[in-house]
């Protein structure tokens, strides 16, 4: 019976050592990625002090790990290699920002899964690490921080487990304070915007913890900062405000979330307090970037998720407003009494 020849030997061997090779479904190889963690281990083990920075070869492999661990698959391989220790072994001893950057960044793709981000959130020594690298003097290292955060953030059965760490961990309210007050990066003040939205959104006793804590009680950073975490949203808002409407949308609804507190509303409406200068930004972007005569109805549509956010702070700090003037009756009332 006529059939069809069988291929030549080292082609069906070879056929079959790619499929043993591939990761997955994935035309990724196990032996490529195997090789550069390897010498990823050993960059960080040789002279780590000198190494300031990557050789083009190693930063062009490790940059094809992080965009290769979007897939779930190769998360799922990522993990089994234990790649989350490793990663951590060479942040703890990397002197290269640009090498922390991507490690970091590598951990934050593969927490886009649920069985990989349990994984991750589960290593304690991973966790202290990334809140201890909020107070990193990099931005990129920074963005990517708070972006795998947020992700671990934003898994329901986790956060939870990250919210308890970030309690405990007094440095990262500072180090939020101070990035927001001193950067001028665009990506990360919208990052750092979204990560506080987030952890205010899911922990109200944290939200009063962080608004009535005063800058003595915190580590200082700076002395010529404020680290008052009201002026230090304000400073970011400002600093978002014409390059980026979205992330302006962001703080104003952080800024609606403190409103909603008694403790805020006691910050606001304090004399000497931020409810002034947030009310005089607030009324200026309302009345000189949103609502121009001659804006067209779709623009104002466009605009509404916005406009929301603005109106319902102006509301509160209204509130804040009778409030304060409601105490300060009573306390010139009482000081009247006294010296009567």
């Amino acid at each position: 019976m006529d059939r069809n020849p069988s291929p030549p030997p080292d082609q069906a061997d070879g056929d079959e050592g790619e499929d043993l090779d591939a990761i997955g479904d994935t035309v990724y190889s196990k032996h490529w990625l195997f090789s550069t963690l390897t010498r990823l281990i050993q960059h960080s083990e040789e002279n780590s002090e000198d190494q300031m920075q990557l050789s083009d070869d190693d930063e062009e492999d490790l940059c094809r790990v992080w965009d290769m661990a979007m897939d779930k698959d190769v998360a799922g391989f990522l993990q089994e290699f234990k790649a989350a220790d490793i990663l951590l072994g060479v942040i703890a001893k990397s002197h290269c920002p640009r090498l922390t950057e991507i490690c970091v960044g590598i951990l934050g793709n593969i927490a886009c899964f649920p069985d990989t981000c349990a994984t991750l959130s589960q290593n304690e020594d991973l966790g202290a690490v990334l809140l201890l690298l909020l107070g990193d003097a990099d931005p990129p290292t920074l963005l990517e921080t708070s972006r795998l955060l947020l992700t671990c953030l934003s898994q329901k059965d986790f956060c939870s487990l990250w919210l308890q760490r970030i309690r405990q961990q007094t440095s990262v309210c500072s180090s939020l304070c101070f990035i927001m007050s001193s950067s001028t990066n665009t990506d990360l003040l919208e990052k750092v915007g979204e990560l506080i939205d987030k952890l205010f959104d899911l922990d109200e006793e944290l939200m009063k913890c962080w608004i009535t804590s005063r800058p003595s009680d915190e580590k200082e950073r700076d002395g010529d900062i404020s680290l008052e975490l009201s002026l230090c949203l304000l400073e970011a808002a400002k600093q978002l405000r014409s390059e980026s409407p979205d992330g302006l949308e962001v703080y104003l609804h952080i800024f609606q979330l403190l409103t909603t507190v008694e403790e805020g509303i006691q910050v606001f409406a304090a004399p000497d307090g931020p409810g002034k200068p947030l009310w005089e930004f607030v009324s200026d972007v309302l009345c000189e970037d949103l609502c121009q005569p001659n804006d067209l109805p779709v623009v104002l549509h466009e605009q509404k998720s916005i406009l929301i956010q603005a109106l319902s702070v102006l509301q509160a700090l209204y509130r804040c407003y009778f409030l304060f003037t409601y105490l300060y009756k009573e306390t010139s009332m009482s000081s009247s009494s006294n010296h009567n």
